[in-house]
């Protein structure tokens, strides 16, 4: 059964969908989304288990997908272009293939169809373990962190998901949800009848990450055979925040075409 997912709707024309990732929410969007919404309706949404969104079991891509296309219909949305970062990003794909009626294009931010060891458990775990009750500053919960989580731009999107209600902070995110659905998280659900989305694809990778590598041209252009790929020179994996005015170049190029 689908979860009714929290959604941000701004703007008007033809509609974008914005699906963030792992550990992400649809706030991470906004500026991404005003700049669009001046010649589209964009609607960004909190994935299950993120953000404002349902806490359930289970983060398989096919239920994600599923969340997605109820929304997506619910909304009267479709066909539409879907952009979707990392997790988001497979949750897009795994729609396009699985319901491609609803995705007019499809946009993939730095992440390829293929499994990947995450390495986020060690996140998970962290997060899970900071004595928020004795912390009175995001600052604090940072200093938390810091041993597991040296980089200081990471944390800072951790602590993002801490959220204060009568004086004492706590996760937004379901910890318990994403740590026993890690290995799904990490994989991605090949079609099991071979099916391929036909329909105009643009794959955007950091040149600084290693997400989208030339080994899994291959794989992209079997399950997307209209794909293109495109580099954002200096921008690692959370590049649409590392370089946004020229990730926005690739895309409105791309919708434009």
């Amino acid at each position: 059964m689908s979860v009714e997912l929290s959604f941000h709707d701004i703007g008007h024309g033809e509609p974008i969908v914005i699906l963030h990732g792992l550990f992400g929410s649809k706030r991470n969007w906004t500026a991404i989304a005003k700049r669009l919404s001046a010649h589209h309706r964009v609607v960004s949404l909190d994935l299950r288990n993120h953000g404002e969104s349902p806490w359930v079991d289970g983060m398989n891509y096919v239920d994600l997908a599923d969340d997605v296309a109820a929304t997506v219909k619910r909304l009267g949305l479709g066909p539409c272009t879907v952009i979707g970062h990392s997790m988001g990003g497979k949750t897009a794909m795994t729609l396009a293939l699985n319901g491609p009626e609803l995705v007019k294009h499809l946009v993939v931010v730095d992440i390829a169809p293929v499994e990947r060891e995450t390495g986020f458990s060690a996140y998970i775990e962290a997060m899970a373990e900071v004595p928020l009750a004795s912390c009175d500053s995001r600052g604090d919960v940072e200093a938390h962190l810091a041993g597991v989580v040296p980089n200081a731009l990471v944390r800072s999107f951790l602590v993002q998901n801490l959220v204060r209600e009568q004086g004492v902070y706590r996760w937004r995110i379901n910890l318990a949800a994403l740590d026993d659905g890690m290995d799904e998280i990490a994989d991605f659900p090949i079609p099991k009848h071979h099916q391929s989305y036909l329909g105009p694809t643009l794959f955007v990778a950091g040149c600084t990450s290693d997400y989208i590598q030339a080994h899994h041209t291959p794989t992209i252009t079997r399950l997307f055979p209209a794909a293109t790929i495109a580099h954002i020179p200096g921008a690692g994996h959370w590049l649409h925040a590392e370089a946004p005015e020229l990730f926005l170049k690739e895309v409105t190029a791309f919708l434009d075409a």
